[in-house]
């Protein structure tokens, strides 16, 4: 008998509380590629999905995230079935000037509208989530500003930087810790024709050389999640030049003192909020 070929994609499903989803959400990390959440609203809880190129282990899983997590559940996926399956399901999304899209839309794109290609993948960022909607606002609302130098730190599909090298035709440096995301990022800024303004790096946090040497950063956008963004803003204020603005995602509303509080502390004043579906987007600027 012939062996089955080993599936292309592994989806982990699993259940947790809304004050657990974050923390939960960062364990998951360790073992998939990617994760994404989405809240029930009528239950009270958020469901999280994280897909793995490789069958991550249920027992380990469930030791590293503890009690609360409800119904962990590990299974194959065609990945190619499951790429078809969010091409069909990704209508072409607007938020602010932006009008987001995937490979398979062939109508027009609105009038006075900037086209963002991405299709959906194994990098978080195809203008859905809430978190990335926000940024995207924000960038709208910044459009007029004039920036030099544009970073996108954990850059995830690259969609942000995409969108700031349509905006402002400068150089963006897109970085993640995710490989896998850096490939993708690379291949959005191609698709969309602004591979020569948009590098992509693998780096933990600010410590790639290539991001010291960009800087100082008129623009850094960070859409990420809470604990990472409040670890990082010693290095988000060293970063970032005199004047500049800081566009942070990433983390429910009730968290944003957790965020905000250390950025604060380093100089950075909150110049505009965004709230969409309980997730807040903070707009910072450094005097």
């Amino acid at each position: 008998m012939t062996e089955a070929p080993a599936p292309d994609l592994w989806r982990v499903t699993l259940t947790v509380a809304a004050k657990d989803v974050e923390g939960v959400a960062t364990a998951l990390e360790n073992h998939c590629d990617t994760v994404a959440w989405f809240e029930d609203e009528a239950a009270g809880t958020w469901r999280l999905e994280g897909w793995a190129t490789a069958r991550p282990d249920p027992a380990a899983i469930a030791a590293a995230l503890g009690t609360g997590v409800a119904g962990i559940t590990v299974e194959p996926v065609a990945q190619r079935d499951w790429l078809a399956d969010n091409l069909r399901a990704f209508p072409p999304i607007a938020a602010g000037r932006f009008f987001i899209h995937g490979s398979h839309f062939d109508g027009a794109v609105p009038a006075g509208k900037v086209a963002l290609l991405i299709d959906s993948a194994t990098a978080f960022g195809s203008g859905e989530h809430a978190s990335t909607a926000g940024c995207l606002r924000a960038l709208d609302g910044l459009a007029r500003r004039r920036f030099g130098r544009v970073l996108d730190m954990g850059c995830g599909s690259g969609i942000l930087a995409l969108a700031a090298a349509k905006v402002w035709r400068v150089p963006v440096l897109a970085a993640d810790i995710d490989p896998e995301s850096v490939r993708v990022a690379a291949l959005n800024a191609a698709r969309n024709g602004v591979a020569p303004l948009v590098r992509a790096v693998a780096s933990a946090g600010y410590r790639h050389r290539a991001v010291a040497a960009g800087g100082p950063y008129d623009l850094i956008l960070a859409n990420i999640l809470a604990r990472p963004l409040r670890a990082m803003a010693g290095d988000l204020a060293r970063h970032l030049a005199p004047g500049g603005v800081a566009v942070l995602s990433g983390f429910l509303a009730r968290d944003e003192n957790l965020v905000l509080g250390p950025h604060r502390a380093r100089g950075l004043v909150p110049a505009r909020r965004i709230t969409i579906d309980g997730w807040r987007t903070l707009v910072l600027h450094q005097p």
